[in-house]
């Protein structure tokens, strides 16, 4: 399981705000080119965001939904990229002196990086959550300001 970290400096609404807001996903998830629509009961248990994985002109349409949602707090997801696989990752959130600690944790369920082995899979999810957080980050901070 890969598990990364990052001290952002909002409050942890401000990176719920982004969390929870399904037409966002392209602009913070590596991998994510657009959003084509999102079902409720988004952020709830149960709902799901429509995307494409990929870059024009290879085009993948794809899901992401919501299985456990604790608002401020927790937010839990399966995620769908064919044709590399899918997975399931958490989002948890924790107030610090300087906004907020938020710690992603991903693993791969199943498709071909499940197949791998995990220190090949942590380097592969590691890499792609740092920059998925850094994206993250930057929203949540401009929020802010």
């Amino acid at each position: 399981m890969s598990e990364n970290e990052i001290l952002i400096k909002a409050d942890p609404a401000d990176v719920f705000a982004i969390l929870t807001d399904g037409w966002s996903y392209g602009a913070w998830v590596v991998g994510a080119s657009r959003v084509r629509d999102v079902d409720p009961p988004w952020p709830e248990p149960g709902g799901k965001i429509h995307h494409s994985v990929g870059a024009w002109p290879v085009l993948i349409n794809d899901t992401t939904s919501v299985l456990e949602y604790e608002p401020l707090s927790r937010l839990r997801l399966r995620v769908r990229a064919w044709p590399a696989g899918h997975g399931e990752v958490e989002f948890r959130a924790t107030t610090v002196e300087t906004g907020c600690r938020l710690v992603m944790f991903e693993q791969a369920t199943g498709g071909p990086v499940s197949l791998l082995p995990a220190p090949v899979q942590d380097l592969f999810l590691g890499a792609r959550n740092t920059e998925t957080l850094h994206r993250l980050a930057l929203l949540a901070e401009h929020r802010t300001s």
